[in-house]
């Protein structure tokens, strides 16, 4: 039996899809609120649903079943401002089931995220050591309160502390991909834009503020869900590989590549325009992303990475073109 918190969210949706695929028992842990979300779930047998606050008296009940727990729950947003919801939504949930999979002998499988790096200039290397940790400063409290958790582990790992059998963190960098669509302003672009440019209309991208990078040619390390997916089944084969882990492609692109790519997904001539960055991201926008792969790849992750164009095709022509684009 595996835990899957944030389960009806993007990621953890996609891979309750691949548990379930596989006869694997998946209970879902997670809000479903009044938005779409159920339908992320709509297509997979899942065993049980949970609400977060109920989850400790569930494992209470059934945690002698669980193989493993799989955190994906989180509030994402880049741009929240309320610090004490960050640390109830994202800090305290993590700590907490870090002590509940130690003391029951369980393995953990946490998702970090690539905004623990802040602007980059300290690299995007995934050392876990604590002197590697200290040099990074996230430029916003959603990248902070991951930061905290992966600085715990660290900590504790390093000071001969109680651990998990299994305890792995992944750094996920900019994910696309199905079952986004709750997501709001936090969708990818090519969620957000596939309808307008299917019917015609230009994608705008933000002009860049820097004279190093071209209006859209600022870089991100775009990385497709099912990526993310692969490495946290590889991981449940191999219960031996524990750290933190950098889950990108290892190949940084442009805005520009992106829009090319979902024009050419959508059978439509490229029609991009260049808009202002709001005020509210200036000073707060990453120009360059592109995880460092080494580590993955040396704990044994060898299946290659899907690029940007086969990744984009699949999405707007497996989902988005759709009637029900849900996976």
């Amino acid at each position: 039996m595996y835990v899957v918190t944030g389960g009806a969210g993007f990621i953890g949706s996609n891979l309750v899809a691949e548990l379930a695929a596989r006869g694997n028992e998946v209970v879902v842990v997670d809000w479903l609120r009044q938005d779409e979300r159920w339908r992320n779930l709509a297509k997979h047998d899942v065993m049980d649903l949970v609400l977060p606050e109920a989850l400790p008296a569930w494992l209470e009940r059934h945690g002698d079943k669980v193989e493993a727990v799989l955190h994906m729950g989180a509030n994402s947003s880049t741009t929240e401002t309320d610090i004490d919801l960050l640390v109830r939504q994202n800090v305290r949930p993590t700590l907490d089931l870090l002590a509940w999979c130690t003391a029951h002998g369980k393995r953990l499988i946490y998702a970090s995220s690539a905004a623990t790096y802040g602007d980059g200039s300290a690299g995007f290397d995934d050392d876990a050591s604590a002197r590697g940790l200290a040099r990074l400063l996230p430029l916003n409290a959603y990248g902070w309160s991951k930061h905290v958790v992966d600085r715990r582990i660290t900590r504790l790992g390093a000071s001969g502390g109680a651990l998990p059998t299994q305890c792995a963190g992944l750094k996920f960098f900019n994910v696309y991909g199905p079952n986004e669509y709750h997501k709001g302003a936090m969708q990818s672009v090519i969620a957000r834009s596939f309808a307008s440019v299917r019917d015609g209309a230009p994608l705008r991208l933000f002009r860049s503020g820097r004279p190093d990078y071209a209006d859209g040619g600022q870089l991100r390390d775009f990385i497709y869900v099912k990526d993310c997916v692969d490495v946290m089944l590889w991981l449940l084969a191999n219960r031996h590989v524990s750290g933190l882990f950098n889950v990108g492609t290892g190949k940084a692109r442009s805005w520009l590549d992106l829009a090319r790519a979902l024009f050419s997904a959508a059978q439509q001539p490229e029609r991009i325009e260049f808009i202002d960055m709001p005020a509210n991201l200036a000073g707060k926008y990453q120009y360059f992303t592109e995880a460092r792969m080494e580590r993955l790849r040396r704990a044994g992750y060898s299946k290659p990475f899907t690029t940007l164009e086969a990744g984009v095709g699949d999405y707007v022509q497996g989902y988005l073109s759709r009637g029900d684009p849900y996976r």
